[in-house]
This record gives structure tokens, sequence and C-alpha cells, in this order.
């Protein structure tokens, strides 16, 4: 009687580790994109006060010049650096926030600007920041 032949050849290895190269080599950009983007959003997440305060003061003063500045009319004292948030400042005329990430989440920055609307709310639009050209926010 003769004993049948068990296990795999060699090329049948070879072939499913260069499949698992290849899904690798897909998968591991994808993954450090989602992670960069998922430690992005801390950035994106800390501008919410400011945007906040911003509307209020607007609403209360009816000009945006009076609420582009840290610790008046409502608006929130600068954050100091924690996580992955480097920094936050605000422009004094105008009131776009602009938040800058620090470490794993790279140093791209988020750019908010305000337009008021007819309705005499605000309306917040992406503008050029880093992150919108590398696709994190």
């Amino acid at each position: 009687m003769r004993k049948l032949q068990q296990g795999f050849t060699l090329i049948e290895l070879m072939i499913v580790v260069a499949i698992i190269g290849i899904l690798a080599a897909i998968a591991i950009p994808s993954y450090q994109t989602y992670t960069k983007k998922a430690k992005f959003t801390e950035v994106v997440n800390a501008t919410a006060p400011y945007k906040t305060a911003i509307e209020v003061c607007f609403q209360d003063k009816t000009d945006m010049s009076s609420c582009g500045t840290f610790s008046t009319n409502g608006i929130p004292s600068a954050p100091t650096a924690a996580g992955y948030l480097a920094g936050i400042t605000l422009t004094p005329a105008t009131g776009v926030i602009t938040a800058t990430a620090q470490g794993a989440a790279g140093t791209d920055t988020f750019i908010l600007t305000p337009t008021a609307t007819t309705a005499g709310g605000v309306q917040w639009s992406k503008s050029a920041g880093t992150c919108v050209a590398s696709g994190i926010c």
C-alpha cells in the first residue's frame, strides 16, 4: 500500500505568501490614513467651543470684528498644546479659526472661515488648510 502525499508544495506556499504580500501592500497605507484621520479628529473637535462662542458673539454684537479675540465677548481663552492639538489661533478682524495638529496627527492645519448669513447666523466653511489637501479632514 502506498502512502498518499500530504502537505503543500513549495509553489502553493509561494503563491499564498505573494497574495498576503499584495494585500499587506494595499492595506497598510490605507490603515495609516485612517489612523491619522482618527487622530486629527481631536484637532477638529477642539474648534467646537470657539465656533459656538463666535456664533453667540455675532448674535450679540452683529459685527464679526468684535468676535475674533481670545478671552473677550465670551470667546474662550487660547488652549494649551495637548494631545494631538498644537494650538488654535483666531484672526481678530474676521473670526477665522486655525487649528494646528502635532505629534502622530501630523502638522496639518484646519481652517474655519465664518460668513454671516442673511438670516443673521454664521455659516462655517473649511478653507485652504493643509488637512483639506491631504484629505484627512
